[in-house]
């Protein structure tokens, strides 16, 4: 019976800001190619959310943070695929941002909130919009 239930992807990204900017990836030879995107990825099967963004941040960026701070939910209905983005802050964040997969990002960028850039990844755009707003859930 269970394989008859839908199934979707469950996606852990990383909000890190530091002096009022956030830092964001340009996404390279992946979905969402030429867009800016936060740190994170998939949630892996039994993986705790909270290690998975960690997992994520530090695969990507080369930063490690002392704790994950629960930011937002967003059920992310699209044509192609459904999701659930689900966005945390990194606090205690310790490093030096690193480009560690260099053939997915094309390079780590530090934006202030108040001038993003235009392009940014679909899947991610509303958690950044939620987190700006102090909101923590939206059906998209």
């Amino acid at each position: 019976m269970d394989s008859e239930r839908p199934s979707f992807p469950v996606g852990v990204n990383v909000m890190v800001i530091r002096d009022g900017k956030l830092l964001l990836g340009l996404r390279k030879n992946v979905f969402g190619d030429g867009t800016w995107g936060l740190p994170g990825g998939h949630l892996e099967d039994r993986e705790n959310m909270k290690g998975a963004a960690a997992r994520e941040l530090l695969e990507e960026t080369g930063l490690n943070a002392s704790g994950f701070v629960f930011c937002n939910l967003v059920n992310n209905v699209q044509r192609e695929r459904h999701y659930l983005q689900v966005g945390f802050v990194a606090e205690g964040v310790s490093g030096e941002v690193k480009l560690m997969e260099p053939d997915k990002c094309a390079e780590w960028r530090w934006f202030n909130l108040d001038d993003l850039p235009e392009s940014i990844f679909p899947g991610h755009e509303k958690q950044i919009e939620l987190y700006k707003s102090d909101e923590k859930f939206t059906d998209h």
